[in-house]
């Protein structure tokens, strides 16, 4: 791989990981068109770093809060109060729980069929197949009612449901978590918020699942700058992605995707 291909790579990688279009079905398109059947752990380390900053980049005060939380729960006032009064009264404790509620499906699925999951991922007729089961996802969000309502217990576990499903290539995570919040009824802005800081442990468990093979790994100052390449690459895009989508979801403009999935799906079918 040169330095160019890393840089496309990346940008996929970035703008597909939040755009609701999916990203792992992208890549497996993206590697099919420039032949490399193989683009290598490594890389998959470096452009999932790029994204996980992007989301730290936009987020950065929610997590910052999240961690405040955490560490709250274990003060002498809180402690005092119980955690039930903590819940009740806590925004960002609810939604740290939320979150580790949200995260528990993807961690079982991947665990538990990662063989198959991986092997999903060298077959891009079937991730094509899943662009079309995407696209249909997204346009049944058209006839969501919007009455606004909060994140509870419920709606985030399915929300969660909905990430694991999203585990298979050419299934978009955030458009399969978000759209799953609005057919709950879920604001718009809650359900994309939510999505994006429950994209953050399933990136960086993949993230660090992947590093482990690192260890014996050598990498030459070349290849550094090809990997960093991709991961600029992915950081900026990823960074823009978000910004793109958190403003499209306010607008109930969610389906607007589902054109382009439906249309790059058949695509892949009649010609791959």
């Amino acid at each position: 791989m040169d330095v160019g291909k890393a840089i496309i790579l990346g940008v996929i990688q970035g703008l597909t990981e939040f755009l609701p279009v999916s990203s792992s079905g992208h890549l497996v398109l993206g590697k099919y068109l420039l032949g490399l059947h193989e683009q290598g752990i490594v890389f998959e380390v470096f452009v999932h770093l790029g994204t996980l900053l992007a989301v730290f980049t936009v987020f950065w005060e929610d997590i910052l809060n999240l961690i405040r939380a955490f560490f709250r729960l274990f003060t002498k006032s809180v402690q005092q109060a119980g955690v039930e009064n903590y819940y009740a009264n806590d925004d960002y404790f609810r939604l740290l729980l939320f979150i580790i509620i949200g995260t528990i499906p993807a961690a079982v699925v991947g665990l538990l069929f990662e063989d198959k999951i991986s092997a999903s991922f060298n077959e891009p007729r079937f991730a094509s197949a899943m662009l079309i089961v995407t696209a249909f996802i997204l346009f049944l969000t058209i006839f969501v009612k919007k009455t606004g309502k909060k994140l509870t217990m419920r709606n985030t576990f399915l929300m969660g449901v909905a990430q694991a499903f999203a585990i298979i290539p050419g299934i978009s995570r955030s458009g399969s978590t978000i759209s799953v919040g609005l057919y709950q009824q879920v604001a718009g802005d809650k359900a994309a918020r939510f999505s994006f800081l429950l994209a953050i442990p399933a990136i960086l468990g993949a993230t660090v699942l992947k590093s482990v093979e690192l260890v014996n790994s050598e990498i030459s100052s070349d290849i550094f700058l090809i990997l960093s390449a991709g991961m600029i690459a992915s950081y900026i895009s990823g960074f823009i992605a978000i910004e793109s989508l958190l403003a499209i979801v306010r607008r109930g403009k969610l389906f607007y995707f589902a054109p382009y999935c439906l249309l790059l799906g058949i695509l892949g079918l009649i010609f791959i």
